[in-house]
């Protein structure tokens, strides 16, 4: 009889230990994810706000621009006759 209540406390505080565990990694996945969804919220407020400057331009639009530099240098040297 003294073995089977040795097994059910040691089953009993192996449960409590997991289900301990389990809230603590629980909690920390919780607050990671509340603070990677305040980054990503301070990240779309810090995009807003660049996009307002027009010192600043957009990744977007220095692509075309050097898109277009490039089909320009290309159009100059096929008037010039040379080429590329």
């Amino acid at each position: 009889m003294a073995t089977i209540a040795s097994d059910l406390a040691a089953n009993l505080v192996t449960a409590a230990v997991a289900l301990t565990a389990l809230g603590i990694v629980s909690l920390a996945a919780l607050r990671g994810w509340r603070d990677w969804i305040e980054l990503k919220r301070e990240e779309l407020a810090a995009g807003r706000s660049a996009a307002h400057d027009p010192a600043v331009p957009h990744a977007g639009s220095r692509i075309e621009i050097a898109d277009l530099k490039e089909r320009l240098r290309k159009l100059e040297a096929i008037a010039a006759g040379v080429d590329l």
